[in-house]
């Protein structure tokens, strides 16, 4: 008689074990998302913009910091005077505004990543130190982000900005300056509740080091609510981007941002419309969208938010 041998269970490697819980909670938060549309459209619309932003050489021919002057002013194509070249129109240099558009949304989604990425960066490793070992440290770094706290976000920036000049790592620089500070007392708080919970105290009797728990432990169990934070933030950082070049102080011309763009068509307002709706508007949509997203991912996320 023959006896088949024995078949060995598959013995699977920690990665892929990791591997196969992030495709399942994937599939998870997608089905989530899929049960809030609200939030899933913002979410559409800023994957929309973020992809025109990575693609915007293959979307459109023109140049967008370079036009033609006989072809100024000329109004978006379903207008009389309008031509298909142009769909949304062209400025008083004659450059076409899609274009321009497309181009800016790289300028305002770098600078708003950027800006969230350095100040998740700094907020949470401040944080997470003030709020695990208390002391001396967390009074002073407390003090210190309540003091930035009590001056309005934009007009600190504008100071800033005219202290250190415009350009693009000048605005990164003064915009994660203060935008840090959100970050830090969400982690500080966090970690403050955590740090008492019993598997933290688990992880203290098998004599695992402070950094460890901090890092393996208590850290895993807040990155969500940092995760939705830094959504909601990074449509405010896209809002402040926009008004500091508006107002000079941010990117300069002739890139192509949409906050100077707004503000080239203050003179013609009356006479071409469009030269600052249309930048206008998609600041609008993609803000309101990463609001709507940023809000959808709160209810999914963050189970204190959930009503059993």
């Amino acid at each position: 008689m023959n006896i088949s041998p024995s078949v060995e269970p598959t013995a699977w490697s920690p990665w892929q074990i990791r591997l196969g819980l992030w495709r399942r909670n994937l599939s998870e938060f997608l089905a989530e998302l899929w049960s809030h549309p609200i939030a899933f459209l913002g979410g559409l619309v800023v994957l929309l913009f973020l992809l025109a932003a990575l693609l915007a050489p293959q979307l459109t021919t023109h140049n967008p910091e370079r036009g033609s002057l006989r072809q100024r002013l000329l109004p978006p194509a379903w207008q009389v005077e309008g031509r298909a070249e142009f769909p949304l129109g062209t400025d008083a240099q004659g450059r076409d505004l899609l274009t321009r558009i497309i181009f800016g949304a790289q300028i305002s989604l770098l600078v708003g990543l950027l800006t969230v990425g350095i100040s998740v960066g700094v907020g949470v490793a401040l944080g997470a130190v003030a709020g695990y070992y208390r002391g001396w440290l967390d009074t002073l770094l407390s003090r210190f982000a309540d003091l930035l706290m009590a001056f309005p976000f934009l007009i600190f920036a504008i100071a800033m900005m005219a202290f250190i000049g415009p350009g693009f790592g000048n605005l990164i620089f003064a915009l994660a300056f203060k935008g840090w500070v959100e970050f830090y007392r969400l982690v500080r708080g966090e970690m403050m509740n955590e740090k008492t919970r019993e598997y933290v105290e688990a992880a203290r009797a098998l004599g695992r080091s402070h950094l460890a728990i901090i890092g393996a432990e208590i850290l895993p169990n807040i990155v969500q609510s940092v995760f939705v934070l830094g959504t909601l933030r990074l449509g405010f950082f896209i809002v402040t981007e926009a008004s500091l070049s508006f107002l000079g102080l941010g990117i300069q011309p002739p890139t192509p941002a949409w906050g100077s763009m707004v503000a080239e068509g203050r003179d013609v307002m009356l006479t071409a419309w469009w030269v600052s709706t249309m930048p206008g508007l998609a600041i609008v949509f993609l803000v309101l969208s990463l609001n709507i997203f940023g809000e959808g991912l709160r209810d999914i996320l963050d189970p204190r938010l959930k009503v059993d």
